[in-house]
């Protein structure tokens, strides 16, 4: 089942500058997984070695985060949308 996958401007060097693709999978693992096959070296950038999510890396599915979900077991179903947003730290003193 196809969904669209939302890629910030950090990770469009490895999409080919593409900043929305289509994967492939019931969850968002194998979402995941499909696209590491198609963009290698993209679920490094994202996941730790051992598959968690990166800390500071958020994953939203349909605007609604996925840690407050089924983390990378969340289902996904045909034409959800699904956005990779790395968090962002700074500011003022």
């Amino acid at each position: 089942m196809p969904v669209k996958v939302r890629i910030p401007t950090p990770l469009r060097k490895l999409t080919n500058g593409k900043d929305e693709v289509s994967a492939e999978g019931r969850t968002i693992k194998e979402v995941i997984d499909d696209l590491e096959r198609q963009y290698p070296g993209l679920k490094e950038r994202i996941c730790e070695p051992d598959g968690r999510i990166r800390r500071f890396v958020n994953i939203y599915l349909n605007d609604e985060d996925i840690r407050f979900m089924e983390n990378m077991d969340t289902e996904t179903k045909d034409d959800d949308e699904v956005s990779i947003i790395p968090a962002i730290a700074g500011g003022i003193d």
